[in-house]
């Protein structure tokens, strides 16, 4: 049998979920919840908060990777005079 990590501190069945989603989010607070299906993760649950730092944490990544790549290109750069950019 294959098992799924849950990357979560809480997690609830999909029909225990169905009976009372705003409890389920008043218990966990700002933790994410992993709700399941047949015992695997079918989605999680995230508060506005928690998302935004996903997203912000991906932005970032991107950023990092943008900056690693310009950087491994120093040999094109252009020398300019920033009063006159």
């Amino acid at each position: 049998m294959n098992m799924d990590t849950i990357y979560a501190d809480f997690s609830i069945s999909m029909s225990e979920f169905k009976k009372n989603p705003s409890q389920v989010l008043r218990v966990a607070g700002e933790k994410p919840v992993a709700i399941l299906n047949h015992n695997r993760p079918a989605f999680y649950m995230v508060t506005p908060k928690i998302f935004e730092m996903l997203v912000e944490a991906l932005a970032d990544r991107d950023l990092t990777e943008l900056v690693r790549h310009r950087l491994s290109q120093k040999d094109r750069s252009v020398e300019v005079d920033i009063d006159t950019v």
